[in-house]
């Protein structure tokens, strides 16, 4: 299985061009698996990697943690921004735009969430997950969570395109994520189930992937 899709000269242009196509894309409210897994977390230093609309950068913030969120759409940023500011955590958040698959960031998080980050444009997505994981902290967590299904209405091949990045069940991205042993324990590898809405109203489910990470020290 690989990270790749479709090729596209200009991501940037794409996720702008997506966020664009309504005024929200997203809910707004935080993944659930997020909310749940780190409900047991002493909030401190948090980076959102692909943070979108700010769902769950938000929800972060309103839980104590002071959050760095990136994405490289700036459509996108701008509108986590205003929900911030409606929200009153402006405080707490910092907004960074940039391309992931070319950006590195400074050491010292407690916390490194990637949601769902899956595209339908090439995306050297473990690379980025492996290079962000070095700026956690000795203690701190990385917080994976992925669609390791379709819709429970939707053939796999039919959603694909939708979802992006090929499927991975928990095990398969732990495996995939390849930290060192003598660097992380694994803490949480679960496939969890989901009730979604469709888009025509019809009721429905999907797994989660859920891989909590911690690192040594």
């Amino acid at each position: 299985m690989t990270d790749e899709h479709s090729t596209i000269d200009d991501p940037r242009a794409f996720w702008d061009d997506r966020y664009s196509e309504s005024d929200r894309i997203w809910s707004g409210r935080v993944n659930a698996a997020l909310a749940d897994v780190t409900a047991g977390l002493t909030p401190g230093r948090a980076l959102d990697l692909g943070c979108g609309e700010g769902g769950d950068s938000i929800w972060l913030a309103e839980h104590g943690w002071s959050v760095t969120g990136v994405d490289i759409s700036e459509v996108a940023l701008e509108r986590a921004a205003a929900a911030a500011s409606e929200r009153d955590v402006s405080d707490r958040m910092t907004w960074v735009g940039a391309d992931l698959a070319a950006w590195s960031p400074e050491d010292g998080y407690d916390l490194v969430t990637a949601c769902f980050f899956q595209s339908p444009i090439t995306l050297p997505r473990h690379d980025i997950l492996r290079r962000v994981a070095a700026a956690i902290r000795p203690g701190g967590h990385l917080l994976v969570v992925g669609h390791a299904s379709a819709p429970s209405w939707s053939p796999a091949t039919l959603d694909e395109g939708h979802h992006g990045s090929a499927r991975l069940t928990a095990a398969e991205e732990v495996a995939a994520l390849a930290l060192p042993d003598s660097d992380w324990t694994i803490e949480i590898v679960e496939d969890r189930p989901r009730d979604i809405t469709g888009p025509e109203g019809q009721s429905g489910s999907i797994l989660d992937a859920v891989v909590l990470a911690r690192r040594a020290g």
